[in-house]
Parts: structure tokens; sequence; C-alpha cells
């Protein structure tokens, strides 16, 4: 059995579509991860194997400039206690993390290079990570995630990025259920115009500069050679 968090999110529900495996994915109302008395709770009269830690505070980006209270209460202090939990009662931790907690210049990053988050989204991440990292039986899946419900008008042409669906994500995550360590999951390198497209070949394009109130990098691409090698998918 599987617990999601962030239950009602896009990638909680396309776990639970292709998981093979019976999937829970609570509420807020019932699973409120800032409380640490509810996580433990849960955790005492729920049975599962796995969790996977999706609930997060992300777009828009733009709000963890405005109140970095919120995305330290959520991110960290969040995961802080799903990690804490997955420890009392000996749990498998999945951590979706991000792309963003790279520097966002050089591109093509790997699992061991620095990290330097270029703005509170990915320090807010990364701070998740430090928790994760605490727990022996876990697993960091930096991802560079995209929907397909993509309501903007125009995307970004001039920064670069490992994209992918959430849904190929989903897959993929749970083929790495029993993995270790960090992996970076991403597709090929593009600019967010080019891969939005693909889909929709009418898409207009907005430079990164011309993005208010947010820091758009130029390359947070990621090399997802491992993670090729441990699918054995030279796609990815």
């Amino acid at each position: 059995m599987i617990l999601v968090t962030g239950g009602q999110g896009e990638f909680a529900g396309l776990i639970s579509k292709h998981a093979t495996s019976i999937v829970i994915k609570p509420r807020r109302t019932a699973l409120d991860i800032r409380e640490w008395y509810m996580v433990k709770q849960y955790f005492e009269i729920y049975d599962f194997d796995y969790v996977i830690h999706a609930a997060a505070l992300a777009r828009p980006m733009i709000q963890h400039e405005e109140d970095p209270g919120a995305s330290i209460e959520t991110n960290i202090i969040g995961t802080a206690n799903i990690a804490r939990a997955c420890l009392m009662f000996n749990k498998k931790l999945i951590y979706i993390s991000t792309d963003y907690v790279y520097e966002g210049t050089s591109g093509n990053y790997n699992e061991y290079d620095p990290v330097k988050p270029f703005m509170n989204y990915g320090w807010s991440k990364l701070g998740g990570e430090c928790a994760v990292q605490m727990v022996p039986d876990s697993l960091i899946l930096r991802m560079a995630l995209c929907s397909r419900n993509f309501t903007h008008q125009k995307a970004i042409f001039d920064t670069d990025k490992s994209c992918i669906y959430m849904g190929d994500a989903a897959k993929i995550t749970l083929k790495l259920l029993d993995q270790k360590g960090i992996i970076n999951v991403g597709g090929p390198t593009r600019s967010l115009y080019d891969f939005y497209r693909v889909d929709n070949p009418d898409i207009g394009y907005i430079s990164r500069l011309d993005v208010k109130g947010t820091v758009i990098p130029r390359d947070s691409s990621m090399d997802t050679t491992k993670l090729k090698e441990l699918l054995n998918d030279t796609d990815v």
C-alpha cells in the first residue's frame, strides 16, 4: 500500500491512476503535514509500506517571495514532520523535489553537483531534502514537472529545462519505489516553449526576462543518465 501526501493534487491522482497496488491519498483535513500530531496519528492508524511525499506549496512561484513563512511551514516543516514519522514508523520515504534546487545557470546538472537555489521555492524544497536525507530508507526525486493542463497562452523560449509531464513522472516514480539516494527525473533538454508546442503548435512565446514577480533560470536542465541506466531507457 502507498500513501501519497498532497492527495488532492494532480500528481497524487496520477500515481493512483497508474499504481498496481492500493493508494491512499488523504485530503488536508485528514492529514495536514504542517501539524505533527495529525501526521503521527495518521501513521498510527493506517498501514502502508511507502510514502510518496508530494504535498507542497508550489505555484505560483511569487507566493514564496511574498510569504516565505508559508513556504517554510509547508515545504520545510511539513516535510520534516513526514520524515520524522517515516523514521518513527519505519516507512520508505520518496520525496518529490525539484530541479530548482540547482543554480540554474549552466545546466546539465547531475545528482552530485552542488545545489544553490536561485529562488525561495527552491530553498524550501532543498530544506525538505535536508530532512529526508536523515531517513536511511529514502529516495529524493528531483523533477522538472509540467502539467498537461497548461493554461497560459505563451511559454518561455529562453530557459532550458528537462521538462516531463506529470503522468510520465508518476509512472517513473512507481518504478523507482525501492531505490535510494537522489535521482534526477526529466526529459530531453529544451525550452518550455519547445516542450509545450509539441502538443500545442499555436502557443505563443515570451522571454524569461519579461516574466514579472519571480526569477526564471537560464538553464536548470538535468543530466538524467542515472535514471536512464536504472530504467534501461535511452528515451528519458
